[in-house]
């Protein structure tokens, strides 16, 4: 999957910021099917738009293009707005090619993106900028200038343009629609399989091992250390898979948040025991799957009371992942 930050050289008509929109050296391919969204979790409602633009585009032989935005737009009108994110964005990346996106492109939300009229959008960044031949979009889709273009503006100028729209409807369950705030609600309530089953996913998180304190070592669990945005939605103890370490997928239990206990107002960090495994993993780039929640961070009066409750929490993994 190609991944481009910003445009391809646009018509000069286009009020965009050229310093942080244009992409030097791209060029409009002979059409394109996109999606646009912030697709963060990529979960099942997301994924509905994806399998449309890879049906699409298969079927016509146009790119699969994913449009998305940096930052979140409700983070740019509002700075004060506490938007956690599901996914970094390298294992976002990670699973859109997974899904069979061509090209993933992102777009700094900035001015003058957001003062640009809902038709000038289209015309001019989708049509004109990108080739687009074919879009899919959600049916709560809003874009432009005060939110004012909808999915009706987008078939009335598919028609004049010549591209073709196709509305999802919204995935729902018992429980409502599908989306990115609900699973954050239920990350923030320890809820992993709710959270889990919205996503239609498992979380597998990749960073490259760093050297840390050592204090693990110090208390008996040696840990491989990576560092993760501060911005992330999960946090909490779990059981997990790692992949990276040789051949063999290796189980073990791991520590995503802020350590309370010894750190105050911490980076995240994500801090991985690995059962029955010796070696030097330093500068190795690995994946972990977190396959199971086992309790939220916790901040411990004593490093004695959270070495035991470690060991507790080492023997819960190993029983969720029957090691």
């Amino acid at each position: 999957m190609r991944t481009c930050r910003g445009l391809p050289p646009l018509s000069p008509s286009l009020s965009l910021n050229a310093a942080s929109n244009a992409n030097l050296g791209a060029h409009v391919p002979i059409g394109r099917a996109i999606t646009i969204g912030s697709f963060d979790g990529i979960h099942l409602g997301h994924q509905a738009l994806i399998q449309t633009t890879c049906m699409v585009a298969r079927r016509d032989s146009l790119t699969a293009t994913l449009l998305s935005f940096y930052p979140h737009p409700r983070r740019f009108f509002n700075r004060s707005v506490r938007l956690a994110r599901i996914l970094p964005l390298r294992d976002k990346l990670a699973l859109l090619d997974s899904m069979g996106i061509d090209e993933c492109r992102l777009l700094a939300f900035n001015r003058s993106l957001s003062e640009m009229a809902a038709e000038d959008f289209v015309r001019n960044l989708l049509v004109e900028g990108l080739g687009m031949r074919h879009l899919s979009v959600g049916e709560a889709f809003r874009f432009g200038h005060r939110r004012q273009g909808d999915t009706d503006l987008l078939e009335r100028l598919g028609r004049s343009l010549g591209f073709a729209v196709s509305v999802i409807p919204a995935v729902r369950d018992e429980k409502g629609v599908v989306s990115s705030s609900r699973i954050r609600d239920h990350f923030e309530a320890g809820q992993w399989q709710e959270a889990i089953e919205c996503l239609g996913h498992g979380v597998a998180l990749r960073g490259r091992v760093q050297r840390g304190q050592q204090l693990g070592r110090t208390l008996g669990f040696p840990t491989l250390n990576l560092r993760m945005p501060n911005d992330l939605a999960i946090s909490g103890i779990f059981s997990v898979w790692v992949d990276g370490l040789g051949g063999q997928r290796r189980a073990g239990v791991a520590s995503l948040g802020r350590r309370p206990t010894v750190e105050n107002a911490g980076r995240m960090l994500l801090e991985v025991f690995v059962f029955d495994w010796e070696g030097d993993a330093y500068g190795r780039d690995v994946c972990v799957t977190l396959v199971d929640f086992i309790r939220p961070e916790a901040h411990f009066e004593s490093l004695s009371a959270m070495t035991q409750q470690m060991q507790k929490d080492l023997a819960q993994a190993r029983e969720q992942l029957k090691q």
